[in-house]
């Protein structure tokens, strides 16, 4: 079929991924960014066994998993009652776990490989629009310029992608995020992530992240706020927040402590979104340029991550740009539904204003979720397993061998 050339827009995890997947192929890829010089974005995620299947094959996982926290269970409370305890051995499948990492490392591991296999990286370069062009791609860059025709765009540029049409709505709650460090005083489970929420218009979290190749554990702890009210959380200043902290978990003091004042906190903003259209003519919209959610289930990176593996096997198989892309959209359309559906579903039972949902959460649903069948459905959608995407990537033999290997160390 010969080399084609490939134009990947945004240096996100996603964009980086898709670069090493497509280089190592054989095909010609370059990487567009809008920075100086690429850089992590955000605090903590969760790397899921369907990223970490991606990460094998791109020979990450090993490091990731040395880098990050493994993460067993989930865990929630609210007025003293267990709402969310799911476990990942609750699943028919034994050995899946999670693992909590800083974006720093994964960004960090991703563009290391990205330097090591020599793929071009072109900074400074913020594009506004892209037109197609005898069948190929021009990509249109601020200040009127414009790049050489590619055979195909690859739009990793997120939720706010410049070459995606405007659509969805922003979520009215985001999150407060910090990067602090472990503290064993707190009482908590290395092995989990732990929340706290009052009502459903609270939640607080603590993310075990591991080293990420640093001398120590670190910790990201979240504050879910709407985005109406950040100006005067800013306003009434830190130590108020902190006193609200604890007064609904007080065994974060040791974290707290560490927060200073508020330039310790990112706010994060979501969106609902899913393109219904994510090919266009040599250009295919991958990872929350195509379809974004609220964080609840915890699988921005890893579908994004699928979806470049899945836009590497249509590329693989097809000769014509057109064919790839469409087996590649075809091998993730239900998986990318049923996750937005999902998504859409329980989100408003952990972060909105109503007091009906949590109150049944808390009284119903968390003591029936304790049961069998539950803890198994509950932890297969945590995973990302539900829907069984893996299969149909042909990435469940290799992510099978991956964790009998870790359970057996």
């Amino acid at each position: 079929m010969g080399q084609r050339s490939i134009a990947i827009a945004g240096c996100g995890p996603c964009g980086l991924a898709t670069a090493l997947l497509l280089a190592r192929a054989g095909e010609h890829v370059v990487l567009f960014e809008r920075f100086d010089a690429p850089r992590p974005i955000g605090s903590g995620l969760m790397i899921q066994p369907t990223g970490l299947a991606v990460l094998s094959q791109l020979n990450l996982a090993d490091l990731i998993k040395r880098e990050g926290a493994r993460v067993d269970r989930l865990f929630g409370e609210a007025s003293g009652r267990i709402v969310l305890d799911v476990r990942y051995s609750s699943m028919a499948q034994g050995g899946y776990f999670g693992i909590g990492i800083h974006r720093a490392a994964l960004f960090n591991a991703l563009h290391d490989a990205v330097l090591a296999q020599g793929i071009e990286i072109r900074t400074r370069h913020t594009i506004t629009a892209s037109v197609p062009r005898s069948g190929k791609r021009v990509l249109l860059l601020e200040g009127g310029s414009e790049s050489e025709p590619f055979d195909l765009l690859v739009d990793a540029l997120g939720t706010r992608s410049t070459l995606a049409p405007p659509m969805g709505r922003e979520l009215p709650y985001g999150a407060l995020w910090a990067s602090l460090d472990w503290s064993e005083n707190c009482g908590l489970d290395e092995h989990t992530l732990s929340q706290r929420y009052h009502r459903s218009s609270v939640m607080a979290g603590v993310l075990p992240l591991g080293t990420g190749g640093g001398p120590g554990k670190r910790a990201a702890f979240f504050w879910s706020l709407k985005g109406d009210d950040l100006a005067a959380w800013q306003e009434a200043g830190i130590d108020r927040w902190k006193r609200r902290v604890l007064s609904l978990w007080p065994e974060c003091s040791p974290l707290l402590d560490q927060i200073k004042d508020s330039q310790q906190l990112t706010f994060a903003r979501y969106a609902h979104r899913t393109l219904s259209r994510p090919v266009e003519t040599a250009l295919i919209h991958l990872g929350d340029a195509w379809h974004s959610a609220s964080p609840q289930l915890g699988q921005g990176a890893n579908m994004a991550l699928l979806d470049a593996w899945a836009l590497a096997m249509g590329l693989a198989r097809n000769e014509t740009i057109a064919a790839a892309l469409a087996e590649a959209i075809a091998l993730r359309r239900w998986h990318v539904h049923l996750y937005q559906a999902l998504t859409w579903l329980f989100t408003p039972v952990y972060q909105s204003d109503s007091r009906v949902l949590p109150f049944l959460r808390d009284r119903l649903v968390g003591p029936l979720s304790k049961l069998w069948p539950a803890t198994a459905i509950q932890a297969a959608m945590v995973s990302g397993l539900i829907g069984d995407p893996l299969t149909r990537l042909d990435l469940s033999e290799p992510i099978a061998r991956s964790w009998q290997a870790q359970v057996a160390s």
